[in-house]
């Protein structure tokens, strides 16, 4: 039996290896997400353009503008002279930010009354003009705090000390990177696999296999080794990508890791198997396998917390091997996740491994009865 199932893998390899669409699809797209989504995707703002409407000429009013020229984070791209010139520069998107600083800043602050200072943002990009208020805020919350402590008023009731834990710089990369080996590694096995049978039938050779002595059992175990050692190469890949090039640490156990890893690409294995038998073409197994891995990034909390989507779509994430395996791979990296909370999200892995394996294997016994 093993000699049959041995000889079956190395011919999987070979045509994969063969197949230019195969070659590709392990190769390439990768090596380019892993690019964008390193260097691209992120959640920081930097270099945002912001004109400055300033009508106080007063020293308090210089000192306040000067801590937004000197943050890295704020590039002045204008100095306007009257306010019609406002709608000019957000309307065409010269600006995401204007300053403006009324005629009486500087004597309302030196006379002990509030200063007003109107922030106006480009609100049609949401999440990008929320983080652009939260850096304004942060520059003008300092601002006050050390005007207080220069001219003698009194200090704040309370002040706020933020420590952010297992990323203290709140780099997005460390959020984003680990997340990048749940996505890629799904993304490459379940096409590989999907393209398995689906291959067979374009060249004609799912016919010849039927009349093999080969049980369905021994084929589902030939398909499935290797997208399982393709997948397994990838995440290596990734995973020293992340700690070498990106300098993501990772806290964690490895050997936890590649556990979760190993479960995590069965469950996708097993997917793709049952898409492979589906498909009649190579064609449709790829937009198989991409109507499924869209939903699944969308519903595995990749890029936007689970308990925000309604309580209904919330409960269709538990099906999505994805959700469980981006707890363990960026706790692994970032918290060094206790085995407990480990095994908490892998045993769903299990399950769902469990699952599909066994669908696609009564797929592959209709299939070749």
């Amino acid at each position: 039996m093993w000699h049959r199932v041995l000889a079956l893998i190395v011919k999987e390899f070979l045509a994969i290896w063969r197949d230019k669409k195969s070659r590709v699809v392990v190769v390439v797209p990768p090596l380019l997400q892993l690019v964008v989504f390193g260097y691209a995707a992120s959640f920081e703002v930097n270099h945002v353009a912001t004109a400055v409407y300033n009508e106080d000429s007063g020293l308090a009013a210089r000192q306040f503008l000067a801590r937004f020229e000197g943050s890295p984070t704020f590039d002045i791209v204008a100095r306007l002279t009257r306010q019609a010139q406002i709608a000019d520069m957000i309307d065409p998107k010269r600006a995401s930010l204007v300053i403006h600083i009324g005629q009486t800043f500087s004597r309302d602050l030196l006379s002990g009354r509030t200063a007003k200072v109107q922030l106006i943002v480009d609100g049609r990009q949401s999440n990008t003009a929320l983080i652009i208020l939260g850096y304004a805020n942060r520059i003008v919350s300092g601002f006050n705090a050390d005007w207080l402590r220069d001219h003698g008023g009194a200090p704040p009731p309370a002040s706020l000390v933020v420590r952010s834990w297992f990323n203290p710089n709140l780099e997005s990369k460390w959020f984003i990177v680990p997340g990048i080996v749940a996505l890629l590694t799904m993304v490459v096995t379940i096409v590989v696999t999907s393209l398995t049978v689906a291959r067979e039938r374009e060249v004609g050779t799912f016919e010849q296999l039927l009349v093999t002595p080969f049980r369905p059992f021994e084929i589902l175990i030939g398909k499935s080794v290797p997208p399982l050692v393709i997948g397994l190469g990838e995440g290596s890949v990734i995973i020293a990508v992340a700690v070498f090039w990106f300098e993501v640490p990772l806290r964690g156990h490895l050997s936890l890791l590649y556990v979760a890893l190993f479960f995590y690409l069965l469950a996708a294995i097993g997917v793709g198997l049952m898409l492979s038998s589906l498909a009649r073409t190579q064609q449709q197994a790829i937009l198989g396998a991409f109507l499924f891995v869209v939903p699944a990034v969308i519903l595995s909390g990749f890029a936007t917390p689970i308990s925000n989507m309604p309580e209904a779509i919330q409960r269709l994430t538990f099906a999505n091997p994805m959700r469980f395996f981006l707890v363990i791979v960026r706790g692994t990296f970032l918290q060094d996740l206790p085995p407990p909370l480990v095994f908490a999200n892998l045993w769903p892995m299990m399950v769902i491994a469990a699952v599909t394996l066994t669908g696609a294997a009564w797929l592959f016994r209709h299939r070749l009865d």
